[in-house]
């Protein structure tokens, strides 16, 4: 709320919140503000307060008014970011971090004559590190960070930095594909999901996100055609259009993709590259059938495209679901997981297990791209996993997360919500009757960040859906401020 008692009037107020999620890149470039009059009934203020706050940030360079349509984020180059800090009386960013203000690829998620969304993939990624209030963050994809501490990993890092293990580490690079020990632990570990492939088939990567990177690297070449499941996973659409792919949209049905559609883009366009999340679909929490496996396997062998399987939520799911890779037993598969969402996020630590064909020109992408891994903390890791501890701790997670998700069901539903798919897994596809756009920015005014539904379309349509964390939105004050909000449209 704005403060009528703050040494800052009203205008520099609402400037100043306007400005900051503009600098963070917690509004997305050419998304429209609010109207003079919404903004105004949102934040009690007269329109006349707004119409100054919007001058300032014109001012600044942080926005644009376009003639009969309102006012829209600017995007951020270097010089327009020193210019609005200064303007602001802040200090503008090193020379050093030009980058962090680079958005030459996010008109590629845009469809054509609309208006950006004010929530994009990377948006809801600064989100992440940019703490938006200390409330729990609904739209965050990743576990409390209270659920995952433990006292098994600093102990596990201590007992393999000896001194004289410290200096090996230190003085020579790691093993090209990754700490032999942690690759060796987790082909046992994959066989437990019957997914069954030698240490010398895995490759460690720094997140499962770096190891999708690859697999695309490799596989495909600017303006390729890939099937991506939609909805799907925001950041997996918006890092396919980064590197110029034609993406292919395949909608994800409960038992698994549309198999009509793939057959016509198959006939169509000859893809290159299938990207499934087949248990515990992001954001739908769908699981997939063995009838629709076997499908899209055929499908695979008729018109030879691979298929990357993304299993970051095998740690929380059951381990006889069905999984393409176990299956097709990585021949036109590539497995692709990681240990960020279950044990420490800022361990980095993710793998592909591949086809013995294409480990070696995976490799080469991963050498070029990182050099090595870091072995210490794979093989702290290793120690992890052989001794049952990650096992033990997943299980509590597992636990924890089952009464969360039925006390935010309950609150979803009292709320007035209407769950699109079953609630399982971490996240909820909720439908909640508003246009979940307007909604994330009014809700952004009150400390949450949420996950529209249009992050999860290629397309990037207005949609009444979002994605509910389930462990962040068992609180009831949440939804409170929910329903008011939706009460107000």
């Amino acid at each position: 709320m704005l403060m009528k008692s703050s040494t800052q009037s009203l205008t520099e107020q609402l400037a100043t919140r306007f400005a900051e999620r503009i600098r963070n890149r917690l509004m997305a470039p050419g998304a429209r503000l609010p109207s003079v009059r919404q903004c105004a009934l949102q934040h009690d203020v007269s329109p006349s307060t707004v119409v100054a706050a919007y001058d300032q940030l014109l001012a600044q360079g942080l926005v644009e008014a376009r003639k009969n349509r309102g006012f829209f984020v600017r995007e951020l180059t270097p010089e327009r970011a020193d210019h609005a800090t200064q303007a602001a009386g802040e200090p503008g960013p090193p020379g050093a971090a030009a980058a962090h203000w680079n958005t030459a690829h996010w008109m590629a998620m845009r469809g054509p004559g609309r208006d950006a969304p004010p929530v994009n993939a990377t948006a809801l990624i600064r989100g992440m590190f940019h703490k938006i209030s200390n409330k729990p963050q609904p739209g965050m994809g990743v576990f409390p960070p209270d659920w995952l501490e433990s006292t098994f990993m600093p102990a596990a890092v201590r007992k393999v930095t000896g001194t004289r293990a410290l200096q090996d580490f230190s003085l020579q690079y790691g093993e090209p594909l990754g700490d032999g020990g942690l690759r060796r632990v987790l082909a046992k570990k994959l066989a437990s999901l019957n997914v069954h492939t030698a240490p010398e088939h895995i490759i460690t990567t720094v997140g499962a996100t770096h190891a999708l990177d690859i697999v695309s690297r490799t596989l495909l070449r600017a303006g390729d055609p890939v099937m991506v499941e939609e909805p799907g996973w925001a950041v997996e659409f918006a890092r396919l259009s980064a590197l110029g792919m034609h993406i292919l949209p395949v909608p994800r049905r409960a038992d698994g993709p549309d198999l009509e559609v793939m057959a016509k883009y198959c006939e169509a366009h000859k893809p290159k590259l299938y990207v499934s999340v087949s248990v515990f679909h992001n954001p739908t929490g769908y699981c997939l059938s063995p009838g629709s496996a076997h499908r899209v396997l055929q499908l695979a062998n008729q018109h030879d495209f691979h298929i990357v399987e993304d299993d970051t939520y095998s740690h929380i799911a059951p381990e006889h679901a069905t999984r393409l890779s176990a299956l097709d037993g990585l021949q036109r598969t590539i497995y692709v997981s990681g240990f960020a969402k279950i044990l420490a996020p800022n361990w980095r630590i993710g793998f592909l297990a591949a086809p013995p064909a294409l480990v070696e020109s995976l490799l080469d992408t991963k050498l070029l791209a990182t050099l090595t891994t870091p072995a210490l903390l794979e093989k702290a890791l290793a120690l992890c996993i052989e001794q049952g501890q990650l096992r033990r701790h997943a299980e509590r997670i597992r636990t924890r997360l089952d009464a969360a998700r039925a006390r935010s069901v309950k609150l979803a539903l009292a709320a007035g919500c209407r769950f699109a798919a079953e609630p399982t897994g971490l996240f909820g596809w909720v439908d909640t009757g508003v246009d979940t756009d307007v909604l994330a920015q009014r809700m952004l005014d009150e400390g949450y960040l949420l996950a529209p539904g249009a992050l999860f379309h290629a397309a990037r349509a207005p949609s009444t859906l979002m994605r509910i964390n389930f462990a962040t939105t068992q609180d009831a004050a949440f939804w409170r401020v929910f329903s008011r909000l939706v009460a107000q449209r």
